[in-house]
């Protein structure tokens, strides 16, 4: 995370949008990222964002009126803003304080599907396990949350992997406990759309000469199009990767809070696969499939989940990685290679799902 540098005094602007700075310097890596206007006074706009939903039509007329939605959140709540976090390709985000002193971010996220249902979910944490929501604004896309001090993301972390992957499943456990809100998007009728997206992204790809393996996507496809069958269905937090974690408070008051949900309900099993590959690269290891294994039944043992419905969806959420690597990448150097990388990782998780099928 950044240094917070000086306030962004956007409750002071001459006119809406109009965003002045207060203080002399600009804090850290804002001139890197460019603003969202040219000229003294533009909203910084981090380079993550305008990368990432500024690289659309859609995006880029939000990021036009962004200015505006982040000056009236900011009147509306009476806040001071800090520089604007780098990471987060479709939110703005930015730490503040209110007028009763209250350490806060502002979060303005571009309409998406996905941000659809966070404010609900968070509610429904209650602070416990996720950051709190204090207000929003559904409107304006707008959240005001409670901060996380100091704020370090779990993949910035050097303890142990076991440690980090059982404090991980700790907190997953929480998050699954609470009553799941009214109306999220249901995993079973996201994994069909998915299913069929899969099917048709495998087609174009073989068609291309990209070697694709029938069994691993027979696999995925299978799980995906069975993930309405009977079992547990809980709130899911969707992208649960060691990103989305981040260390609050300290000594002994320590603990790890989730963050930026992309909230759905269904099978628990879902939530594990980006955790597991991502906290002590599975990979670099001497046994890839034991690591895997290990790893797996410690997190599932520790969050409650069934080991062998999470490989299975570990083999779907790669396969439907891998096909999004060729979807987006086709045509650019290095994009077969990926693919290829991408299923040999769903292979492995496959023979993890063999093995706990006995």
């Amino acid at each position: 995370m950044p240094p917070d540098g000086d306030p962004i005094l956007v409750s002071a602007a001459r006119a809406p949008g109009e965003a002045r700075r207060g203080g002399a310097g600009v804090g850290s890596g804002s001139a890197a990222d460019g603003a969202a206007s040219a000229g003294a006074g533009a909203l910084v706009l981090p380079a993550a964002l305008r990368a990432g939903a500024g690289r659309t039509p859609e995006g880029a007329a939000w990021i036009g009126r962004l200015p505006d939605l982040v000056d009236r959140a900011a009147r509306r709540w009476g806040l001071a803003l800090g520089a604007p976090f780098r990471s987060g390709s479709a939110s703005w985000c930015a730490p503040a304080t209110d007028a009763a002193g209250r350490d806060l971010v502002l979060k303005v996220s571009f309409p998406h599907d996905e941000a659809r249902d966070e404010a609900a979910v968070l509610r429904a944490w209650g602070g416990r396990g996720a950051v709190p929501l204090v207000d929003v604004h559904a409107g304006d896309w707008a959240l005001l949350l409670g901060r996380a001090r100091p704020g370090t993301p779990m993949r910035a972390v050097r303890t142990p992997a076991t440690r980090r992957l059982a404090e991980a499943a700790d907190v997953l456990r929480e998050l699954h406990a609470a009553p799941a809100p009214a109306g999220l998007p249901a995993l079973a009728d996201v994994a069909r759309g998915l299913a069929d997206l899969a099917a048709e992204r495998a087609g174009r790809g073989t068609a291309a000469g990209v070697r694709l393996d029938p069994g691993l996507l027979r696999a995925a496809d299978a799980t995906l199009r069975g993930a309405g069958a009977a079992g547990p269905s809980v709130s899911l937090h969707g992208d649960y990767n060691p990103g989305n974690l981040l260390l609050t408070g300290a000594g002994a008051g320590a603990r790890w809070v989730a963050i930026d949900p992309k909230a759905l309900s269904g099978d628990p099993a879902y939530d594990v696969w980006p955790l597991l590959e991502q906290v002590g690269d599975p990979w670099r290891t001497p046994d890839p499939v034991r690591t895997l294994r290990d790893r797996l039944l410690l997190v599932a043992e520790r969050a409650g989940l069934d080991g062998a419905g999470a490989a299975r969806w570990s083999v779907a959420r790669g396969v439907e990685a891998a096909l999004w690597v060729w979807h987006h990448g086709s045509g650019r150097p290095g994009a077969v290679r990926a693919v290829h990388g991408t299923l040999a990782r769903a292979r492995d998780w496959a023979r993890v799902a063999d093995l706990l099928a006995g």
